[in-house]
């Protein structure tokens, strides 16, 4: 599985995202890997209306309908073609609590939860809250040129032996497809990744290279 957070890059929204969208459609069906996008909340209803592979929200808020002015409501993100939603990114940690409670709203209304974790401890923290896939993604290697598969390989066995090889992605520094290959061979099932793909010259190529890492 290879899951692109378009976070909020000028290449990765509005109209770009739907182009952005497009050409991890394409890859997809070319190459038949799971792949999976992840946009910003204003994006999810033109980019589902475009495309066919799997949306997720980059994040939700554990509120119901009513008065909660500024939040992201679950039943909408879901309304509008998302499938599931990432939470406790780095860049937009959540309080323990409010990640329990944040997971348990996606679940009631059928979107499927990534949660990062900055640790594999912390990660295998989160399991008694039964999100769907924890991202292991140490801080200090996201967005960067050094992938956490090639400087960090302990982390990925580690997090596999704690969290379980059936929910682990891995993140932080994954540019191309030997870094993915190393993240499986090492025992995730798949990887969360952003820049590698939103800020490339030839999204298409490196998204070609990711995916035969899948293999």
């Amino acid at each position: 599985m290879i899951i692109t957070n378009f976070k909020t890059y000028q290449s990765a929204t509005a109209e770009n995202a739907i182009n952005l969208a497009s050409i991890h459609q394409d890859v997809a069906k070319e190459t038949g890997a799971d792949i999976r996008i992840s946009v910003q909340a204003v994006d999810i209803s033109r980019v589902c209306e475009n495309v066919n592979i799997p949306v997720l929200a980059q994040h939700i808020d554990p509120v119901n309908f009513g008065s909660a002015t500024g939040h992201i409501l679950p039943e909408a993100v879901k309304a509008i073609g998302a499938e599931g939603t990432i939470l406790n990114h780095s860049e937009n940690r959540l309080e323990r609590e409010v990640l329990k409670k944040s997971i348990e709203r996606a679940k009631e209304v059928g979107l499927y939860v990534v949660v990062c974790a900055e640790t594999p401890e912390e990660g295998a923290s989160f399991l008694e809250f039964d999100p769907d896939y924890i991202a292991v993604e140490p801080p200090e290697l996201i967005g960067g040129d050094i992938s956490v598969s090639t400087s960090q390989p302990e982390i990925i066995e580690n997090a596999a032996k704690l969290i379980g090889s059936e929910k682990l992605l891995v993140g932080a520094g994954v540019k191309n497809g030997e870094d993915v290959r190393i993240c499986i061979k090492l025992g995730a099932k798949g990887v969360l990744l952003a820049s590698g793909v939103t800020k490339a010259e030839d999204p298409k190529a490196v998204l070609m290279d990711l995916a035969g890492g899948l293999v």
